[in-house]
């Protein structure tokens, strides 16, 4: 990726609609974006019908068909790990990998690294969690989506969210308890 005061400006003159810019930030991204969703990818079974290069085209169409300004790397990073976790539930859920009832599954919050290799079951049974999680807390949700789906860490996440590091880490461990309840780990699970 470019340095961050290249990116940032890339950023803002795609959101001006300057169609050049926008070229040039897809060929300056288009690495870390394969890289992202090939680590998304990672645990699909072979011969996927999604991959990470057509991850990478859907999540970059909804991202340029937003039009939402990106006010620097982390929120840009943030919105394209957004991007394809949205991708990749809708697929799942497609493809009736969900069961009716399926929200009572547990799943230990600890073993899951959404950064890196995960089941997709997983996936959907955290983002159940998250979901319910932003039925309370909105900002606390988008907290988490930026640590656990983008792998943000403390000081991006900080940044991304203009608040202190300290507020993402008290933060961070509410939404942790929170998660851990939801998905059972808890009861042993």
């Amino acid at each position: 990726m470019p340095a961050g005061d290249d990116l940032t400006r890339l950023l803002a003159a795609t959101a001006a609609g300057d169609a050049v810019a926008s070229e040039a930030l897809l060929d300056q991204v288009h690495g870390e974006l394969v890289m992202l969703a090939r680590c998304h990818m990672s645990n699909e079974r072979p011969g996927h019908t999604l991959q990470a290069t057509a991850l990478v085209s859907e999540a970059w169409l909804r991202l340029a068909g937003d039009g939402a300004p990106f006010a620097n790397r982390a929120h840009f990073v943030a919105a394209a790990a957004e991007a394809m976790r949205r991708i990749l539930i809708e697929h799942a859920r497609a493809r009736g990998r969900v069961k009716r009832g399926g929200r009572a599954r547990r799943v230990p919050l600890a073993g899951v690294d959404l950064a890196g290799e995960v089941q997709l079951d997983q996936v959907l049974a955290v983002d159940e969690a998250i979901e319910r999680l932003e039925q309370r807390d909105p900002e606390l949700a988008k907290l988490v989506r930026l640590r656990f789906y983008a792998g943000l860490d403390v000081r991006e996440t900080a940044s991304a969210l203009d608040v202190s590091e300290r507020t993402v880490r008290r933060e961070w461990a509410l939404a942790r308890a929170f998660l851990a309840k939801e998905l059972g780990a808890d009861r042993g699970g």
